[in-house]
């Protein structure tokens, strides 16, 4: 579904993702890229799985001018055996580019978690450093730059430059 708001009512904070989509030879911007982008919801469920229907927190949408999309969220649950992440694939002239993850900073994750709707898991049971997968996608490299939403919104602003093969 080709959509900017994937929330679909899901309860969380508000997490706005700000992706630009670069060559990674010649760091130039690339337009009308197509990212896609998936993750669970606060109770570590996700949308589309064994035979539903469902498709909250599942989106894409093309990159600009600028070679920037951007998505309206929340910030993903977590489930066993695994960091918090957000999936992502991206596609150029209809060929997948580059098919990874984003991850989140450690300490404002545990904020996040510490919070309603969140707070009722208890603690989420996989650091980063014992993610295998967080470390091949290039670790820290690999998260979103997190600030707060500017003008008293709620939840976070993550940005976070892909750089892909074409």
């Amino acid at each position: 579904f080709t959509r900017r708001d994937i929330r679909e009512k899901r309860p969380g904070l508000p997490l706005v993702i700000r992706f630009t989509v670069l060559n990674a030879r010649t760091c130039s911007i690339i337009r009308n890229a197509d990212i896609e982008i998936w993750h669970c919801d606060a109770g570590g469920e996700y949308s589309g799985v064994n035979g539903a229907s469902t498709h909250f927190l599942r989106g894409h949408q093309k990159t600009n001018v600028k070679g920037k999309a951007e998505f309206l969220t929340i910030f993903p649950g977590w489930y066993r055996g695994r960091t918090p992440h957000i999936h992502m694939k991206v596609s150029v002239g209809g060929n997948v580019v580059h098919t990874g993850q984003v991850f989140f900073n450690e300490a404002i994750t545990r904020k996040v978690y510490a919070r309603a709707p969140y707070a009722s898991r208890g603690v989420y049971d996989t650091p980063h450093a014992q993610d295998m997968i967080y470390s091949q996608a290039g670790g820290s490299s690999a998260e979103l730059a997190l600030v707060k939403r500017a003008g008293g919104a709620k939840g976070y602003l993550g940005t976070i430059a892909i750089g892909v093969a074409t």
